[in-house]
């Protein structure tokens, strides 16, 4: 690809960008935009986890651990409010690591979509 398709994602980190390409070198150019345009559907942004945490602080905590498909952690978050809003805080300070961890499962699950030819 001539034009760096990753860039246009909001938030990227240069890491994520460094994993992406090198996960989709091996692609041709169709594969490289299916996968692109699966995994742009599924990517969660920092900035999104962040705002999520945020809204954890009025009441409703947890939802950035449902956003990131941790349900079960996210159901005990609400239960505890945030652990008693200890957690939140962690969930605020490491907000870009979860975001990182969840793409990187969507970014294989997408690669393992395109292998068994789903798309």
């Amino acid at each position: 690809m001539d034009y760096n398709y990753f860039a246009t994602f909001s938030g990227i980190t240069p890491e994520e960008m460094n994993f992406l390409q090198q996960a989709t070198a091996a692609l041709d150019e169709n594969q490289k935009r299916q996968f692109l345009g699966i995994y742009a559907g599924k990517r969660r942004s920092p900035q999104d986890i962040l705002l999520f945490t945020l809204i954890g602080f009025i009441g409703v905590a947890g939802i950035q651990r449902f956003i990131v498909g941790q349900v079960i952690m996210g159901i005990i978050y609400f239960i505890t409010v945030g652990f008693c809003g200890i957690g939140t805080i962690v969930d605020l300070i490491n907000h870009k690591e979860l975001a990182d961890e969840y793409n990187r499962q969507m970014a294989y699950e997408t690669m393992q979509l395109l292998k068994m030819g789903g798309f």
